[in-house]
């Protein structure tokens, strides 16, 4: 149980028990298809401008046919994505606790849903801080109970930051890693001490939840350039380019769908089968870095329009012993569960997988899961040539100060 007001009075304690989950996830199963991106540009990572114009869309689905009465509040984290020590009325402006008021029924789905979405910020609740926030969403009936939960983040746009990648690294050129040089310029911004009070975090494609690369030392600081260079710390695996599929229509195979079939109550599309791609020369894709879009080719509003369709996954390769193979991407929320977690059929020497996906355009990696951790990598290697996307923040938190704020943050993507 996700017991909000008890989670607050555990914060209130000097040292808490136990970290909060903060990672995004859906915690009920009749919800689905949780979404968090710039209304702007589908690319461009959840990230809006303290004093900016720009805005975030969440929307998600119920599955069924009645309303629920929904509310939403705003926490914030410092840079580990934890509780920061503000009280509300220090980074709100407004009450913490909104309802949801727009939402819809599906329209000509086999699978009834109402779709809900949220604009932020919302003119009765705005940040008044940079940082990172948690937003959570909750039953008006049960506000301790957290039914799903999504990252944004506020910055202050007051530095600038310079950042490249490519295969020419301190483990050697155009082998199996990455390395990224990132300078920070801070302009008109004092800092104090750059070597103690800036955090620099670095996340690799678009799958929420995924842990961060953590910086808190430059190699070196020349006037208002902070830099990083030749750090360990920026050396990572290339991986491979993302799978992909469409599901545009239910009644029609699109990109890298072998077949679709109606089985009611509903179609069921099957991929063309998957095979490890780690022994394999590298071959270049434009991909969505991890992302997932809603779309469906007939409907003037996809996410009313889209039916959820059950996509089969086929990887055909042999039992990894001790060891568990999931379907990893944007859709997943970085998350491991039944849900998307794979069972070897050993008459077809494959993992396989049934998952119901809302209609659209997806990518999707393989991620193999054992006592030694979590593997991304494994099932199709390691392609300097891989495009990676590369999001890069500073935060600073400087004496007297009591949480994170965030500086600046840029993306790029390797060769470009």
């Amino acid at each position: 149980m996700r017991k909000f007001l008890a989670l607050l009075a555990a914060l209130s304690l000097s040292v808490p028990a136990v970290a909060l989950d903060t990672a995004p996830g859906i915690f009920d199963p009749t919800f689905r298809t949780l979404k968090i991106q710039r209304s702007d540009n589908f690319f461009l990572p959840p990230v809006i401008s303290l004093r900016g114009d720009e805005a975030l869309t969440v929307t998600f689905d119920r599955l069924g046919e009645d309303r629920d009465f929904l509310r939403y509040r705003l926490l914030h984290c410092n840079a580990d994505w934890q509780p920061s020590g503000l009280v509300e009325s220090e980074y709100l402006s407004g009450f913490n606790d909104l309802a949801i008021e727009d939402y819809a029924f599906s329209q000509n789905t086999f699978v009834h849903f109402l779709n809900y979405r949220i604009e932020l910020p919302a003119e009765e609740l705005r940040p008044l801080v940079s940082g990172n926030y948690l937003l959570q969403v909750y039953d008006e009936q049960d506000p301790g109970e957290t039914l799903l939960q999504a990252r944004f983040c506020v910055s202050e746009g007051a530095v600038e930051i310079m950042a490249q990648a490519d295969s020419q690294t301190d483990r050697g050129l155009n082998g199996e890693f990455q390395q990224l040089d990132v300078i920070l310029d801070t302009g008109q911004t004092a800092i104090r001490n750059p070597y103690s009070d800036i955090t620099l975090t670095v996340e690799q494609n678009a799958v929420p939840g995924t842990d961060a690369v953590v910086i808190r030392n430059p190699q070196r600081v020349q006037g208002n350039r902070v830099i990083y260079e030749h750090l360990n710390e920026l050396i990572f695996p290339a991986g491979n380019e993302f799978r992909r599929f469409e599901t545009v229509r239910a009644d029609y195979p699109g990109m890298n769908v072998d077949s679709v079939r109606y089985v009611g109550p509903g179609y069921h599309a099957y991929l063309r089968r998957d095979r490890p791609g780690r022994d394999r020369s590298y071959s270049y894709d434009q991909t969505q870095s991890g992302r997932f879009m809603v779309r469906e080719y007939n409907a003037t509003d996809a996410d009313l329009g889209a039916d959820y369709v059950t996509v089969h996954f086929t990887l055909e390769m042999p039992e990894i012993i001790d060891a568990e193979v999931y379907v990893e991407g944007e859709m997943t929320l970085g998350r491991y569960s039944a849900q998307n977690r794979m069972r070897y059929d050993r008459d077809r020497h494959a993992y396989t997988l049934e998952m119901p996906l809302k209609q659209g355009s997806y990518n999707y990696r393989y991620v193999v899961k054992s006592a030694a951790g979590t593997d991304p990598y494994f099932i199709d290697g390691n392609k300097y040539e891989t495009r990676n996307e590369y999001t890069v923040k500073a935060y600073v938190r400087q004496p007297g100060e009591r949480a994170d704020r965030l500086l600046g943050t840029t993306t790029v993507t390797a060769f470009q």
